[in-house]
């Protein structure tokens, strides 16, 4: 994958040329920065197995794709911690947001078919709206990953989701139209690595379409709130 490779602190020159803003939001462990490092094709942000987090502060990371689309993918830590405090929390969200000056095209919620879903999962989702606002759900795009195991055990998303897959799960995705892709954060295969991000891109390209084409941005928050 590496044709995605640029320097991290790169920015483009113009907001033109298919630009794409993505947000991983995520509880820690379910391979959140994994899955931002495979959309860059490097490892830009630190990625931890184990339960405690890495990702202190929202970062953002740029690439180039091989056909000139520019990616930014914004890593963000603690907002599905809900032990984390309000104040940190907004201070997070108000960093996130002027990160992405020109709005977001789609938010990024990271679960993992090897891990079990959980209460704290499923109300950190429901709160989503209180802090983004009620649209964000039409800018949310689930990403599976574990996508090794479910091949290991010779499974596919599709059988996750029709047997595995708990009811308060499909209920979020019911959310978000079913928008949902597997990710294989390990994987050394190059065409699939270039695949699977090309899958996630087409699913940012149609959230933009249902959209009119306006990114979610610190505005529409606002408006969302107040209507709310």
């Amino acid at each position: 994958m590496g044709e995605r490779v640029v320097d991290g602190d790169w920015k483009p020159t113009s907001p033109s040329n298919g630009e794409r803003t993505v947000v991983l939001l995520g509880r820690t462990g379910n391979g959140k920065s994994a899955t931002g490092n495979s959309i860059l094709g490097r490892k830009a942000f630190k990625a931890s197995a184990g339960s405690s987090g890495v990702t202190k502060t929202c970062e953002m990371k740029t690439t180039v794709l091989k056909d000139g689309q520019v990616v930014n993918v914004i890593d963000t830590p603690g907002l599905f911690d809900l032990s984390a405090g309000s104040e940190f929390v907004g201070k997070e969200i108000v960093k996130c947001l002027g990160m992405a000056k020109d709005g977001i095209h789609a938010f990024l919620v990271v679960f993992s078919v090897t891990n079990r879903f959980s209460q704290e999962e499923e109300t950190a989702v429901h709160r989503l709206p209180n802090l983004f606002g009620k649209n964000v759900f039409d800018y949310m795009i689930v990403v599976f990953t574990g996508g090794d195991d479910l091949e290991d055990h010779e499974k596919t998303l599709e059988d996750f989701l029709g047997h595995e897959c708990p009811k308060p799960l499909k209920e979020i995705l019911q959310l978000c139209d079913n928008r949902c892709v597997l990710f294989d954060n390990k994987t050394k295969d190059e065409a699939k690595g270039t695949e699977q991000v090309r899958q996630l891109l087409s699913l940012v390209n149609s959230v933009i379409v249902q959209n009119g084409g306006q990114p979610y941005t610190d505005e529409l928050k606002v408006t969302s709130l107040l209507s709310g």
